[in-house]
């Protein structure tokens, strides 16, 4: 059993790495901004709804999680 979720476990962490790799240098930076992501601003308080870049991401989930159950 332990044998088989090597692999897993080694992809999930290149996956992290490459996910870092981009988030540092400047690849996601659209990531947030999209339309229909809410920002709210005032002198005090600043609030972020990322609806659409959840909806991406859940999405992008379940496409990748479909692939690996089969």
């Amino acid at each position: 059993m332990f044998r088989d979720i090597g692999p897993l476990l080694v992809a999930i962490g290149l996956s992290l790495v490459a996910v870092g790799i981009l988030c540092w240098g400047g690849g996601l930076s659209w990531f947030g901004r999209l339309p229909g992501d809410i920002r709210l601003q005032s002198d005090n308080v600043r609030v972020h709804i990322p609806i659409t870049s959840m909806l991406v991401v859940s999405i992008v989930a379940s496409i990748v999680l479909s692939l690996l159950r089969r």
